[in-house]
């Protein structure tokens, strides 16, 4: 166990490496000049240290344009690119999530001694996980809570996103419980809109899905999203809990780790993570952070679900980055429960054996909206459809063989694969 803080960084810079990582440590903690008071016993004791830097590689143009060179920097630039490590003493900022990410994060990007930086991975001290709850569900509660086991949980988001009545939502709910589903979501754009307020469109769709339950023994879960300010999503999870909810959503950039934690203290229902935005923190290459060190954060303040894109999909993150970020998600984190990751963008069944092969795990949400709601046959056929390709992914079988006997797959293959194998 440590006392310290570490995190590592890719950085660019005109500088040397070293002479940039330095920058980045006098930044985060105020010692460029001594100060009355000051002394080199507190420097030593407080501030941030460079543990190791790892050069990478030298570029003839800067990853950012535009970007002031830092002072001192004379003649044609030319920039290096390496991997650094510095560390912070707890006694810093104790385990405070918000001044935390002031202090390793801060205005690090607004320095001229980087032309990019990239925020990697970050060690917490074992103090960390005593302080902060974590999911209260994660994989196995989230099992647990929809009876689905030895395999992904097969979920869909209700389209269109807009326009539907609470009524309409919930007759759409009601055919998806039939059909099996395992989780309902609704989109992130819609949460407590004029045309479909929340606790209304909640109360449709938890009794409908209830009606099915009923009679079947199944109980899809479905995550309102309740992405408000602070007192309203207080609210709102409560009356879902009333109704027999048992989930929620959020859109984690949007109310922050403050809101999360705020929430996971009074919901007892699994809380699912959106990470829309997450281009924002990720898409360049030389900025921003990997999603290692993002979802730690977000898992020590308690979401059980978290997005993670979807191989093969439909936004720009590399199947690679995917697979890293499925794999950060099911990394052990002390005694803390795993978050479940949540494949979605463009996913149908034809991706199945590629996630299965590149991943090796069934522990994941795998949601499809028109890989579901499309399908020539109905919703019915699209969740079956799914299940199908799984099953065929999981043992090693070629989709056009499996769904030689299986028409709901036949036609998944037929209208989204166009024949591909």
């Amino acid at each position: 166990m440590t006392d310290r803080i570490t995190v590592r960084y890719l950085i660019e810079t005109p500088l040397s490496p070293e002479a940039a990582a330095e920058a980045l440590a006098r930044m985060s903690t105020g010692t460029f000049v001594a100060v009355p008071g000051e002394t080199q016993s507190l420097r030593d004791r407080f501030g941030a240290r460079v543990e190791n830097v790892r050069y990478l590689e030298q570029v003839d143009s800067p990853s950012l344009p535009g970007s002031r060179p830092a002072a001192g920097a004379t003649g044609p630039l030319r920039y290096s690119r390496a991997e650094a490590a510095l560390s912070w003493p707890m006694e810093n900022v104790g385990t405070n999530i918000p001044t935390l990410l002031a202090m390793v994060r801060g205005n690090f990007y607004e320095m001229t001694e980087v032309s990019g930086l990239r925020l990697l991975d970050l060690e917490l001290p074992e103090a960390f996980a005593k302080a902060h709850p974590g999911p209260r569900f994660g994989v196995e509660g989230t099992r647990d809570l929809t009876a689905v086991r030895d395999r992904p949980l097969i979920g869909t988001i209700i389209k269109p996103n807009i326009g539907l009545t609470p009524r309409e939502t919930g007759e759409l709910a009601g055919q998806l419980a039939e059909a099996g589903i395992d989780f309902i979501k609704d989109d992130e754009v819609m949460a407590d809109p004029p045309h479909s307020p929340l606790q209304q469109r909640a109360r449709c769709v938890l009794e409908a899905i209830d009606k099915v339950a009923q009679r079947t023994g199944r109980k899809a879960m479905y995550a309102c999203n309740i992405t408000d300010d602070l007192e309203a999503m207080l609210r709102h999870q409560e009356a879902i809990a009333q109704a027999g909810g048992n989930c929620v959503m959020v859109s984690l950039n949007s109310i922050g780790f403050v809101g999360l934690a705020a929430l996971r203290r009074r919901c007892p229902l699994a809380i699912h993570g959106h990470r829309n935005g997450w281009g924002m923190w990720n898409r360049h290459p030389l900025l921003g952070v990997e999603f290692a060190a993002y979802q730690k954060l977000w898992r020590l303040t308690g979401a059980d679900h978290l997005h993670v894109n979807g191989i093969a999909g439909k936004f720009c993150e590399s199947d690679e980055s995917v697979v890293k970020s499925i794999h950060a998600c099911l990394s052990p984190m002390w005694d803390m429960p795993r978050p479940m990751p949540v494949l979605g963008s463009g996913q149908w069944g034809g991706q199945a054996p590629e996630t299965y092969r590149l991943t090796r795990t069934v522990d994941v949400l795998y949601i499809a909206g028109g890989g579901i709601l499309g399908h020539p046959g109905g919703p019915a056929s699209g969740v079956a459809a799914l299940r199908q390709a799984w099953e065929a992914a999981v043992a090693g079988i070629p989709l056009d063989q499996y769904a030689a006997s299986r028409p709901e797959l036949r036609a998944t293959l037929d209208k989204f694969g166009r024949g591909r194998k």
